[in-house]
């Protein structure tokens, strides 16, 4: 055999092998429940709710300070893929002093000890819940998605299909597209081939260019799981842009205490958009 056709043998074979890999184990990359249950610090109040589907969920709540709270602004906080609501709360509650805003923290089934498997469609199920929760608590409020990594996915995904649209989409930390995502992990970027073993189909770049709200974009600069060019070309690719936060030494979870003060403008302009105008 030639060295040509022994090299092309390799290549064959890495291709099957990182393929059938990626088509067993896509669920376990995507979603990494932490194996721990850990309750809110502090007064965070715990609600419960169902999915779409019927399956049993819940989240915390960091009520905010509008009056009456019914006609006030909602963020529906949707976090990453190894972290837990519970660990969301202090950013949370910063968030509802700071704004205002009533936080609606959902937890994933799967995580938490709630039951069953993360997968993509499940997510979705969940989103829709927490939706559905947070408009028959708070019928009257306006309401923001927010996302940070695989939850900015999630977030893009329910305000693709939210009838009105959300008030505004925040993403911390977003990636364009699982394919995108999968390619960096030297998996074959061939659109036919990851449309036939694909289970998980978050497309961000794609979706944000249709949806009728501002969205809202920050990033670390030293991000090594979601590079920053990622949430740049989500922000570029966006329908309606918002405001772009680019944080200079700032990882994939650190951009709120590396960003400090200029995180929270951000955020707040985001949130409060009649109050701060859009820095593009």
């Amino acid at each position: 055999m030639t060295m040509l056709g022994l090299a092309i043998l390799v290549a064959l074979g890495w291709v099957t092998v990182t393929t059938l890999w990626l088509w067993h184990n896509q669920e376990r990359v995507v979603f990494q429940p932490p194996s721990v249950v850990v309750e809110a610090p502090g007064s965070a109040e715990r609600v419960t709710y169902v999915a779409s589907d019927g399956h049993p969920l819940f989240g915390f709540v960091l009520a905010g300070a509008a009056t009456p709270p019914e006609s006030a602004t909602v963020v529906i906080a949707f976090h990453g893929n190894a972290d837990l609501a519970a660990w969301t709360v202090p950013w949370a509650r910063e968030v509802a002093g700071r704004t205002g805003a009533t936080v609606l923290v959902p937890e994933y089934r799967g995580y938490a000890g709630i039951p069953g498997k993360p997968t993509y469609a499940g997510a979705a199920a969940d989103a829709q819940g927490a939706l559905a929760f947070a408009r028959a608590r708070w019928p009257g409020a306006e309401l923001v998605l927010f996302g940070h990594s695989l939850g900015s996915a999630v977030a893009t995904e329910l305000a693709d299909t939210m009838e009105p649209a959300p008030v505004a989409l925040v993403l911390q930390s977003p990636f364009t597209s699982a394919r995108d995502m999968a390619a960096r992990m030297l998996v074959p970027p061939i659109p036919w081939l990851w449309n036939r073993i694909s289970r998980v189909h978050y497309e961000t770049r794609a979706r944000v260019a249709r949806i009728d709200a501002p969205v809202h974009v920050a990033h670390g600069s030293r991000d090594l799981n979601i590079p920053m060019r990622m949430g740049v070309q989500v922000f570029r690719s966006a329908l309606r842009p918002g405001q772009l936060l680019l944080v200079q030494g700032a990882g994939h979870n650190d951009v709120a205490e590396a960003g400090g003060e200029r995180y929270w403008a951000w955020l707040r302009a985001a949130i409060q958009p009649a109050t701060v105008s859009a820095d593009r």
